[in-house]
């Protein structure tokens, strides 16, 4: 934890040091632009949460110089497979992608924030915890932002522009008055982290359909057992701390079938899923990324990453403006990446409809129809392409 006192004045505010709030503190410390990083809780994440990391993300972190230690922890996984129970609907193989990066890689969150934060101190910053923002105040010429430190007191920092990169409940948006559109998935999802024997192959991603919800099993890496998986799952109504017994019975109910054994529940929770792009991305010197700016379904893996892609975007532009090019340059960075996220919103809503059908003719429609498309090499390749998000170039 830095409790260095903060400066009164800085050229950027970033609150919110998740993955989208590091990444921009590491692009505008390169530029040697000053900022100052906030965050409200004591440390930093140490649970697994977001857990995949496409090809466009690692691209965008390769120009960081922190892709290749983030592969060396984490898991390459080159093929995605949708399943209706032990029947292969699809094969979605990433290997034939444009890229250095022709897979998907499983890591958890925590390291991925953590070689993040590592990156940010070689570069000669850091993060501030914990303090929390209480009013944002926007003029001409800058911004005040109040805060509450950990000790209680109240102060306040002045900045030329402030970044929201504070998650789906963000102050800086509500703040800056932006709206948030969209709505909420009426089920609840299970996120567990497991050790279990699975029949499935551990360099695939397994998306499960039924009609008692979607699920989706994914390897984990972890030096000390090959066993660790991720399992999120839709359920009516989760229990707030998913048990071995849920997980398991979600498994036997929706999974291949044969042997599949939890042994273990390393780390549990539930959550309502929201799909929902804010009105707009900035606000005069107030800008957004990551969750404050677009949540969506979990399908495809693609929040995360979606985040460190605004951030790295937007980062450079902060830095032009400040060494003097014109404030409406900033203007790219809605009309770039908001686009970005409603493609993925609009995605990622059709696969959770799509993957959790309950009619059994719809549902023998819809496997009719993907088995047959995805016989077809360019479908195959397409859909990977969108799933590693190298369309966002």
């Amino acid at each position: 934890m830095n409790t260095t006192p903060l400066p009164e004045t800085t050229s950027v505010v970033i609150v919110g040091a998740g993955p989208a709030g590091l990444t921009t503190a590491i692009t505008l410390a390169d530029a040697g632009i000053d900022f100052v990083l906030l965050d409200r809780l004591t440390e930093g994440a140490n649970t697994s949460r977001a857990a995949v990391v496409h090809a466009r993300t690692l691209e965008v972190l390769q120009e960081l110089g922190i892709a290749d230690e983030l592969v060396d922890r984490g898991i390459v996984v080159p093929t995605f497979r949708v399943l209706d129970g032990n029947r292969t609907l699809a094969t979605v193989p990433f290997g034939g992608l444009p890229t250095e990066y022709p897979y998907t890689l499983m890591v958890p969150q925590d390291t991925t924030e953590a070689v993040l934060l590592a990156r940010l101190r070689k570069a000669g910053g850091d993060v501030h915890r914990p303090y929390r923002i209480t009013k944002i105040i926007a003029e001409n010429d800058g911004v005040t932002v109040e805060y509450v430190d950990g000790a209680g007191a109240t102060d306040t920092i002045r900045a030329d522009y402030v970044v929201g990169a504070d998650g789906m409940h963000s102050v800086v948006r509500e703040q800056a008055g932006i709206g948030f559109t969209g709505d909420t998935y009426p089920e609840s999802f299970v996120l567990a982290d497991v050790r279990m024997d699975w029949p499935i192959a551990r360099d695939e991603v397994a998306l499960h359909l039924s009609p008692e919800g979607v699920t989706v099993v994914a390897p984990l890496p972890d030096d000390t057992d090959p066993n660790r998986y991720r399992v999120v799952a839709t359920v009516a109504e989760a229990p707030e701390h998913p048990t071995i017994e849920d997980v398991q019975t979600i498994l036997a109910t929706r999974g291949p079938g044969g042997s599949v054994k939890v042994s273990e529940v390393l780390w549990s929770s539930r959550f309502r899923v929201h799909h929902r792009v804010a009105d707009h991305y900035r606000a005069g010197r107030l800008l957004l990324a990551g969750d404050a700016a677009h949540v969506h379904s979990p399908a495809g893996g693609q929040g995360m990453n979606t985040g460190i892609q605004d951030a790295a975007f937007l980062g450079p532009l902060l830095a032009r403006v400040i060494n003097g090019e014109t404030d409406t340059l900033l203007d790219t960075y809605e009309t770039t990446r908001r686009p970005v996220a409603l493609g993925v919103v609009a995605f990622t809503d059709r696969m959770t409809k799509m993957a959790t059908l309950r009619p059994r003719p719809a549902r023998l429609l819809r496997n009719a129809l993907m088995t047959a498309a995805t016989r077809i090499p360019a479908v195959r390749t397409k859909l990977a392409f969108r799933l590693a998000e190298l369309a966002n170039r």
